[in-house]
């Protein structure tokens, strides 16, 4: 029997009941519904609407449900729309009129959203789990590997020499800015729904506080009409997979790029690469490649949920039933992109060579050049001219920097002696690049130790 029958007559109709069923989605909510229905139930009890032994009887029938959906042996019906009636159904089954006393004072509007800030709470600190096992691997290959040199691009060309370590850190700090962003979330989310009835609260003495230790909330929600409508916490859930998802699908190009045969300064672990059915030499970074897509469809539920939300009336309106497969869905995928990113840091190897010939055949100590020049008096402006139509003509000959010698720097330049050609050597000048954050080795190390004491800290 559905709770409103007595409203209606007649059946629903089947098509209606396929249409407005959730259980294929939200039947994954179940353990937290259950650990707020026996809350629920021994704060009734204290109140004095249950007596002990019906108390017992609905924690006891309620802790069996749990077991039996967890075993896949309770059959779920679209007749019962989503997961609350068909644990309040079948609790009723075992143990009777005790079973129909559950939902006393308590409205489904309340139920959701309590499920739901309990699972975000529990997946949030998943996602900042699996962040931190990223970064961790992050900053041992950084370790590892930090006295490879490679050009550092922007616009995609050769701009500075800088040290491999400091490429990866640069990855490494959005993603610890994204556990910042997680641990705010967390916060937000940790306010207690239960006792706002279905939008005003209720006449029944609901020991609110009770129900928050019981649960493990840090807050009760303050407003009831809100508490029925706030989604807030899902779209912070869901900003957050998509900001995590926006900065993996960042470090997959750059690998993808950095792992092809035109450049080949890394190799990607043949665990997550694939072969072509045609071509036998292929090696795909398909695994990157799709946490590259994937991000596309995180930030896409992100933009769904606003719109789902937009123009919204106050407090619960069946609407807000699609908010879960979104939820589900995006912070699910930022899971598993950690993870697999993790494994394709842990797992690539170095080919400090090619990065390093890159660097010696660029036109990169330019910028060394032009900040000689500079140390030397020459307004900045001017040195740039200067090192520029160097450039320019070295181009037009098919010469490199390091292939000039001082008389014809000087044609140049009086400002140029023999020292330059030690400044522009590229290992020292990353050395000398010691503003800080900046990519000097020194700096890269203060880093790398700086971010491994805190990451020993979780």
């Amino acid at each position: 029997m559905k709770p409103w029958e007595g409203r209606f007559s007649g059946q629903t109709d089947a098509l209606m009941e396929r249409f407005s069923s959730s259980i294929e989605v939200d039947w994954r909510l179940f353990r937290y519904d259950i650990e707020g229905s026996i809350a629920y139930a021994r704060m009734l009890q204290r109140a004095g609407i249950l007596n002990d032994e019906e108390t017992t009887l609905i924690v006891g029938g309620l802790k069996e449900i749990e077991a039996e959906i967890a075993e896949g042996r309770l059959p779920f019906r679209d007749a019962l729309e989503d997961i609350h009636m068909h644990v309040e159904e079948r609790l009723i089954e075992k143990v009777g009129e005790a079973g129909k006393k559950l939902h006393t004072g308590r409205s489904r509007n309340e139920q959701i959203s309590v499920d739901m800030r309990m699972y975000v709470k529990d997946e949030l600190a998943r996602l900042d789990g699996c962040l931190q096992a990223l970064m961790t691997a992050i900053v041992a290959k950084a370790k590892k590997e930090k006295t490879a040199v490679m050009p550092g691009y922007t616009h995609t060309r050769r701009a500075q020499a800088v040290p491999f370590a400091h490429f990866l850190m640069a990855h490494y700090y959005p993603l610890k800015r994204d556990r910042q962003r997680i641990a705010e979330a967390h916060a937000r989310c940790d306010a207690m729904p239960l006792g706002s009835g279905a939008l005003a609260g209720s006449t029944l003495p609901i020991d609110r506080d009770f129900l928050r230790k019981e649960l493990g909330f840090a807050a009760t929600t303050d407003n009831s009409m809100d508490a029925a409508g706030d989604r807030d916490f899902v779209l912070d859930a869901l900003y957050c997979a998509s900001t995590v998802m926006l900065h993996l699908s960042r470090l997959s190009e750059d690998l993808i790029l950095y792992s092809s045969e035109e450049f080949s300064f890394i190799s990607l672990p043949d665990g997550l690469c694939t072969g072509s059915s045609l071509m036998p030499h292929k090696k795909n970074p398909d695994a990157l490649e799709l946490v590259r897509g994937k991000a596309a469809g995180v930030m896409g539920r992100l933009f769904a949920l606003f719109c789902l939300l937009d123009g919204l009336p106050s407090t619960y309106n069946r609407d807000l039933q699609e908010d879960k497969p979104p939820l589900f869905e995006g912070l699910a995928a930022a899971c598993d992109a950690c993870e697999v990113m993790a494994l394709a840091v842990e797992g690539m190897t170095i080919n400090r060579d090619a990065m390093e010939k890159a660097v010696e055949e660029s036109f990169m100590p330019a910028v060394e050049m032009a900040e000689y020049l500079a140390s030397k008096g020459v307004p900045f402006r001017q040195a740039h001219h200067i090192v520029g139509a160097i450039v320019k003509e070295c181009e037009q000959k098919g010469r490199r920097l390091r292939d000039l010698d001082l008389a014809e720097l000087k044609r140049s330049s009086d400002a140029f002696d023999e020292k330059v050609f030690d400044y522009m050597e590229p290992r020292h000048a990353v050395e000398r690049r010691k503003t800080q954050g900046g990519a000097s080795f020194a700096e890269v190390e203060r880093q790398i130790e700086k971010e491994t004491t805190y990451l020993s800290g979780f």
